[in-house]
């Protein structure tokens, strides 16, 4: 996973509650298990559109997001993340973000930001000028720069801000802890030997 630390990259205003990870990438492109390629098919009925946003420039060059309430709610689908991902987006800004599609945008390095409506609204109206377009996250001094405003701060989890950081994931954590595992599984055969005949009968 790429390391988060500082971000700069035009942001594109999704002035839409309530999008949905079917929206954000629709069924009929999950048959795939590969992440290349999904960036195409990112918000695919909405860029049918020639005046969606992220089909004009410069935000179809956007590596930031700002969205209203509840985005990434429906399905649990991984997919969504990852076609946002290969998009070039990895920060997502919304007063609200659903629970499951918050926790995979941690797990595939995107940074994800509630932050108060009254603000994101603001940062809409900045952001939707070409001029003042492009922003900085930054996820050290975990702040928010908007062009030409002040800095504005963010709150997130100190175990999931320090995964981006690193670049880790929960897998690479497990990792890590190989011999760790390792030594416990060698400790249980030895003193709980009945529960390696368990495994050992399992199908």
């Amino acid at each position: 996973m790429e390391r988060f630390t500082r971000l700069s990259a035009v942001a594109a205003p999704l002035p839409m509650s309530n999008v949905d990870t079917d929206k954000i990438l629709a069924g009929r492109f999950l048959k795939t298990t590969k992440r290349q390629g999904l960036g195409d098919k990112l918000f695919w009925s909405l860029r049918q559109e020639p005046d969606f946003i992220l089909n004009r420039a410069p935000w179809d060059r956007a590596g930031i997001l700002i969205a209203l309430e509840n985005f990434g709610c429906g399905s649990s689908r991984e997919h969504a993340p990852w076609a946002m991902l290969d998009f070039g987006i990895r920060c997502v800004i919304a007063p609200s973000i659903a629970d499951i599609f918050y926790n995979n945008c941690f797990k595939n390095g995107i940074l994800p930001i509630t932050l108060p409506e009254t603000v994101v609204r603001r940062l809409m109206r900045v952001v939707s000028d070409p001029a003042t377009a492009h922003m900085s996250v930054d996820l050290v001094a975990q702040t928010v720069e908007p062009a030409g405003g002040p800095a504005i701060r963010f709150q997130v989890d100190a175990r999931r801000k320090q995964d981006l950081l690193a670049g880790v994931d929960e897998i690479a954590r497990a990792t890590d802890r190989a011999p760790d595992i390792e030594a416990y599984e060698a400790w249980r055969r030895k003193e709980r030997p009945w529960i390696a005949d368990i495994d050992l009968a399992l199908p």
